[in-house]
């Protein structure tokens, strides 16, 4: 299975386009078999339109693994991309801005952002813009570029534990670590817990530099009750 580390998007371009128009796509749509890239006895893996990277960035926000929401924001957009006649790259990099970080936790993470300074240190008033008109500075990721869910459910990095599970391992080694080194900026800000281990990994193996990191974020996820108190602490 690895030819699909990383999976090349024209491979499954076309299955995309051909999705049913619909105000907003159900999991019976998307977690099918012609889009799943691996199934084990706890875990799977399904391909979605998340392969650009903005190797001009300044800063490389590194999440867990892409969650429901954002899976189907991005293959709504890709598909309409896709149908208007745009090419697959630009497709790729319309799926990427509709969907990184969308909802809730977008609004969170922002709010953290501005807490430390980041959008001072870009020049920006805030750090929403990283997400509008200043989006040639961010370049948005994760520990597992594509939807990985553990027993049905998003996988939050743990149960199993990312680092100990070989082909999620391999995506860490084969994917990610390639993914940031391509940056021009490199610095990767903010990953959660469970990132934080995978980062440190890349650190002690040479593919990453220490300084690049902050370290210690907490999930800005509205799932996180915590976040608030993690941040004011950290």
């Amino acid at each position: 299975m690895d030819d699909f580390l990383p999976c090349p998007f024209e491979r499954y371009a076309n299955a995309i386009a051909a999705l049913p128009e619909r105000g907003e796509f159900d999991k019976s749509d998307l977690l099918i078999p012609e889009f799943r890239l691996f199934k084990g006895k706890s875990l799977e893996i399904y391909c979605a339109p998340f392969d650009f990277i903005n190797v001009k960035a300044r800063v490389a926000i590194v999440g867990i693994t892409p969650g429901w929401t954002q899976i189907e924001l991005a293959f709504r957009h890709a598909r309409s991309a896709l149908k208007n006649g745009l090419s697959p790259n630009e497709a790729l990099q319309e799926a990427k801005r509709a969907a990184s970080f969308a909802g809730s936790m977008r609004n969170n993470l922002v709010k953290m952002l501005d807490g430390i300074g980041l959008q001072k240190a870009l020049g920006l008033e805030s750090c929403v813009s990283l997400f509008g008109d200043a989006g040639e500075f961010l370049h948005t990721t994760s520990a597992i570029r594509y939807p990985t869910f553990a027993r049905g459910r998003n996988y939050t990095g743990h149960s199993p534990e990312l680092l100990f599970h070989p082909m999620l391992v391999r995506f860490v080694q084969h994917v990610l670590a390639p993914e940031l080194s391509s940056m021009r900026g490199g610095a990767c800000d903010p990953p959660w817990k469970c990132v934080d281990a995978v980062l440190g990994s890349l650190v002690r193996a040479g593919a990453l530099d220490a300084k690049a990191c902050l370290l210690g974020f907490p999930h800005p996820s509205g799932a996180n009750g915590h976040r608030r108190a993690e941040f004011e602490q950290g």
